[in-house]
């Protein structure tokens, strides 16, 4: 961080959930390590099983969504990720809380897998439909973008260069230039590795979640929809019931009110403005 004219070094905590994403992303690479030294065709098997190849997630193995994610091609390719997921996650799970944090990471995991598919059917960058993909980056860099959304203006040390940036210009960097990564990979015969197209899934997923979601998250936000829906419809079989009941019961002579709701409203009530009942339980 930099503060007036002075440089800063603050390290951030390793949450919960921070910590568990990068123990597991660690975990399976020396699991994939140890397979291919020892039982190299047992790693290979592992590896296309768990890495996301967009033919096989169409015919069933949906579970590639995420397992992809968990999955690196190397050292340096899992060490900048987890790197990056430490510097800018943290923050983001202090502010929202680890269960929020876990739905938006995957969020945009799943984003940059579903981007990858669509693409791999369309033949650009001479991937195709049984190329497989690996790598945390495309959570990672939805991070990034949630992180220079949230806190654009907070300046950042870009380390080892003792040049501080404010956030929202380093997102607008990165974003650029994996845009023209994707760009440039486009042309089958660069023989591009890097899968650009992830990564720029998980930059528009994590632009769509901040921008779009509810301040909540999506899994509360959905939950109360879904409670909203349920009670409405519970309100309206409540009205249905005492419409019938007021027509049985004239049928046989006999008068009873409801209110709008559908509350029973006995005969001193009945000439009160407020229409509620002596019960009230309206849902």
């Amino acid at each position: 961080m930099y503060r007036g004219r002075t440089f800063s070094l603050s390290l951030p905590p390793f949450t919960k959930a921070v910590k568990w994403l990068i123990l597991v992303n660690a975990a399976m690479y020396l699991l994939i390590t140890l397979m291919n030294a020892f039982a190299p065709l047992a790693g290979d098997v592992t590896f296309r099983l768990l890495a996301l190849i967009p033919l096989m997630v169409l015919h069933g193995f949906v579970f590639q969504l995420v397992t992809y994610s968990f999955l690196h091609a190397g050292f340096f390719h899992i060490l900048f990720n987890m790197l990056m997921l430490w510097m800018f996650g943290a923050q983001l799970e202090v502010d929202w809380g680890f269960r929020r944090f876990l739905e938006f990471y995957f969020f945009c995991v799943i984003g940059a897998a579903l981007t990858t598919i669509a693409v791999s059917y369309t033949g650009i960058g001479g991937i195709s439909p049984i190329t497989p993909t690996v790598g945390a980056s495309g959570g990672v860099l939805g991070l990034l973008m949630a992180f220079g959304l949230l806190y654009g203006d907070q300046e950042i040390m870009l380390f080892p260069i003792p040049i501080s940036i404010k956030a929202k210009y380093f997102v607008a960097g990165v974003a650029f230039f994996t845009l023209i990564g994707a760009i440039n990979s486009a042309n089958p015969q660069k023989g591009e590795s890097v899968a650009y197209m992830a990564h720029v899934g998980g930059l528009l997923f994590g632009f769509l979640y901040v921008k779009l979601m509810p301040r909540r998250g999506l899994a509360s936000g959905a939950s109360e929809q879904y409670f909203s829906v349920r009670n409405s419809y519970y309100r309206w079989k409540r009205r249905r019931a005492a419409r019938k009941f007021e027509v049985y019961m004239r049928k046989h002579n006999r008068t009873v009110n409801f209110d709008e709701h559908g509350n029973y409203l006995p005969p001193d009530e009945r000439d009160k403005t407020n229409g509620g009942s002596k019960s009230g339980w309206v849902n």
